[in-house]
């Protein structure tokens, strides 16, 4: 297992990435907007061509999303796709859950209960 951390900002933007069984989860917590999304762009997976990334961004700990990590997350999706890979979302609630609901992201990409529930899907 890997392990990455990072943190920036007001609001204290921190993902931790761990692999389990050759999938990218990606632990987010604070707030993820114009000043702090580079974090999580960073902290994505590279794309792999012959295996394509699969990746689950756990959103539990995340108080506030604005339009830059509905962006990035729509970014991440559409770049796991074409490389067959896949993007799912776990555990947003509250103002982040009404948000991907608001713009269709939870349309986009999968969201989940919790990542257990994104791993097995």
């Amino acid at each position: 297992m890997a392990d990455h951390q990072e943190a920036v900002g007001r609001g204290e933007l921190a993902v931790v990435r761990a692999d389990v069984d050759g999938i990218a989860v990606l632990g987010v917590r604070g707030e993820i907007d114009y000043q702090s999304v580079g974090v999580l762009t960073r902290a994505m997976p590279p794309d792999d061509p012959t295996t394509g990334p699969r990746v689950v961004v756990d959103l539990s700990g995340v108080t506030f999303m604005d339009s830059s990590g509905v962006n990035a997350l729509v970014a991440a999706h559409h770049a796991t796709r074409a490389v067959r890979g896949w993007l799912r979302l776990a555990g947003a609630h509250g103002p982040v859950l009404r948000t991907m609901q608001l713009v269709g992201l939870d349309a986009v990409a999968p969201c989940h209960p919790t990542v257990a529930e994104a791993i097995a899907a």
